[in-house]
């Protein structure tokens, strides 16, 4: 017998015992509610009817005999009875990540899925947004009365932000994002970006530095050659925001980097994005003000702590959870520095610095330095930034693993600032290598293996199945 709540949710709901063919019947729903929207655009004006183009819908149901109380994955697991489901869009898109998280659920409980249609239309833009850039006022008033509009009441964080509240007549959620959130980020990610949400790859690096980007284009030439794991690169369109560039690998696993430019806003805005596509990793390739005697100029700074001054995420994160340092992640970047340096034991302590980063919002903080330097000297900082501990703090709030290494282009402090003609010397000594670390450090994540990358750190005690 269906549980009641089914006929809150959608219809026409079918159990499915593999994942192929769920993940299959999620794609025709899709695709059919999309024909359906454009047919009914085409033909708008003329008794035009949108009212089959909602989002597929996928359940699971499960009581007290089937829950596991011993696992070893820390995702893919139900911690009460009862009904999960979510909405979900672009299932193409997602095929490998839903394939996944279905194929364990549906080992680990020994129960069907169920796939239907949900109740939730499908906005206009998410589907046909080329056709609708150009209308006047008048007529995006006219096309909200025909059809749906993205509908910002249904587009939230509450369930990352641990912000959801239990209704026992609704069901419990099955992922992080509703449909409706991952096509806002799908949007925004070709806007900010310049490139297709499909080109993106699982494993991301940010950056705020152009030559950075000019080294890693260097490199992404080689792909497609013979014998190169990389099957070809992408790069952006027009003159994007914050523009990206894929080292596309045939199963996604391959390498995104963007150039985020400056500032915690900026770092916050495209994570908050880039989150729904489930990466691997991101890590944050940057420069920072070394803050000790001891440091020089060209040092590495690897963060294993962060002072989140940047406040950016204060709504959604408060300042008093903590960010800890995912353990797979900063052995990865330790290695990586250590092969791609050459340098080894007590020499690579004295030029590589584990410590805690201090990440600002004021570009010119350091103005502010009678009032700073009791704080600084409070927290250990050993450096300072715009952007790493916002990035770190978006990837745990979206259970994304998350590292920074940093390079140190000034100290201010000790009266070495970034002038023009240093700062010029600096980059051509170090960004080749800071990036290859980079690389070096997710090919040293892929390569053992990404269920030990995704930390029960990162996962509190009642969660969403979904990775």
């Amino acid at each position: 017998m269906a549980h009641p709540v089914q006929a809150q949710i959608g219809s026409g709901f079918t159990e499915y015992d593999n994942a192929d063919a769920a993940v299959a019947r999620l794609c025709e729903i899709y695709d059919e509610s999309c024909a359906v929207l454009r047919a009914a655009f085409a033909a708008r004006g003329n008794g035009a009817d949108a009212s089959g183009a909602v989002y597929p819908y996928l359940a699971i149901e499960v009581d007290s005999a089937s829950l596991v109380t011993e696992h070893r994955a820390p995702y893919g697991v139900l911690l009460e009875p009862g009904f999960y489901g979510t909405t979900l869009t672009r299932p193409a898109l997602f095929r490998s990540y839903l394939r996944e998280q279905i194929g364990l659920l549906l080992r680990h409980y020994r129960r069907p899925v169920l796939v239907g249609r949900s109740k939730r239309p499908i906005p206009l833009p998410y589907v046909i947004e080329e056709s609708v850039t150009d209308i006047t006022e008048d007529e995006l008033r006219r096309l909200g009365e025909q059809f749906s509009l993205p509908d910002l009441a249904s587009t939230d964080d509450r369930i990352a932000n641990c912000q959801l509240q239990p209704d026992p007549a609704q069901p419990r959620p099955l992922s992080l994002f509703t449909a409706e959130r991952v096509d806002y980020s799908l949007a925004r990610l070709h806007h900010y970006t310049g490139t297709d949400p499909a080109d993106f790859q699982r494993f991301v690096l940010l950056t705020n530095y152009q030559r950075y980007i000019d080294e890693f284009r260097t490199l992404g030439g080689a792909a497609g050659q013979e014998g190169n794991e990389y099957e070809r690169f992408v790069e952006p369109h027009g003159d994007p925001q914050m523009p990206a560039y894929h080292m596309v690998r045939a199963d996604g696993d391959g390498i995104t980097l963007i150039n985020i430019g400056v500032g915690p806003s900026n770092a916050k805005t495209i994570t908050d994005h880039v989150a729904v596509l489930r990466p691997h990793c991101w890590l944050m390739l940057g420069h920072c003000a070394g803050l000790r005697r001891t440091q020089r100029l060209g040092d590495y700074v690897l963060a294993h702590g962060y002072v989140r001054d940047d406040h950016v995420l204060d709504d959604d994160l408060p300042p008093w959870v903590p960010v800890p340092p995912i353990a797979e992640v900063q052995v990865a970047l330790q290695e990586a520095t250590t092969l791609v340096t050459g340098l080894r034991d007590a020499e690579l302590k004295t030029r590589l610095r584990t410590g805690t980063v201090m990440t600002t919002d004021n570009r010119n903080w350091e103005l502010r330095f009678g009032a700073l330097l009791g704080q600084i000297n409070m927290t250990r900082s050993i450096a300072v930034d715009m952007e790493s501990a916002t990035i770190a703090a978006n990837g745990f709030r979206f259970r994304v693993p998350y590292g920074t290494l940093l390079c140190v282009s000034d100290k201010p402090l000790h009266g070495e600032l970034k002038l023009r003609g240093m700062a010029r010397a600096f980059y051509r000594e170090r960004i080749s290598q800071h990036l290859h670390v980079g690389i070096e450090t997710m090919r040293r994540l892929r390569a053992q293996g990404v269920d030990r990358l995704h930390s029960r750190k990162l996962r509190g005690f009642d969660e969403p199945p979904f990775r």
